[in-house]
Formats: structure tokens, sequence, C-alpha cells
């Protein structure tokens, strides 16, 4: 989890959406090439949590799967940017949060798959 990155909710939700349900190894491979400014500190949120999740929870890394990237919203800035005639003008900056998830991806058996097949 991540928290007061500065980014609004609506672009750091773009770069979520690329890596929700794949494997975490292709995640860090599509937030690696990702043009987008965001991307690089969305990988060290996820880079964290299989850390986590292999240290903590000993999961095997290569199993693992990103099953929720949650973005929320967080603080807003109000700054202000002068006009002409003596007006102003406000400026918001958003803030957000990033919460990742991480799971083992589920291993179908063999009889489980053959089961669904006869029925």
């Amino acid at each position: 989890m991540t928290r007061n990155i500065r980014v609004s909710p609506r672009k750091l939700n773009l770069v979520a959406g690329l890596i929700r349900n794949k494997p975490a190894s292709q995640a860090i491979a599509t937030l690696t090439f990702s043009k987008r400014r965001i991307a690089q500190q969305v990988k060290k949120t996820l880079e964290s949590a299989i850390a986590n999740a292999e240290n903590n929870h000993q999961l095997d890394v290569d199993q693992l799967v990103v099953k929720t990237a949650e973005v929320g919203k967080s603080i807003v800035m109000r700054r202000f940017h002068a006009r002409g005639r003596g007006r102003s003008a406000r400026v918001e900056k958003f803030f957000s949060h990033l919460k990742i998830v991480v799971a083992e991806r589920a291993v179908v058996s063999d009889t489980a798959s053959s089961e669904q097949k006869a029925a």
C-alpha cells in the first residue's frame, strides 16, 4: 500500500488497470515499459507486495497474481493562480492512495477439471 501519491486518482487508475488480474512477472514487465510517469511508483509498490508475500507469508513468487489494484482519493492541495484584472483562479492538486493485493494462482487439479467435463 502506498499513500499520498502525487497524481490524480483518474490517471493512477489507468496504470492500475494495466496490471489487474495479471501474473506478477507480466505485471512488472508491463510497468517497466510503460511510458506513464506514475508507472515506476506503481512498480515499486507491486515489488513491495511481492516481497511481503514471499517473506511474510511464504508464497511462491512464480505463482503470484495481482488480485486487486485499488485506487482511492486522498487529500487535495489547493493553490491559487493569479489571473488578469486582479482576479485569481483555484488550482487543485490531487493525491491518491494505491493498494495492491497479490495472491497465489489457484492450481486446478486434473481430477477437478475432469469432473467438470463429465458433468
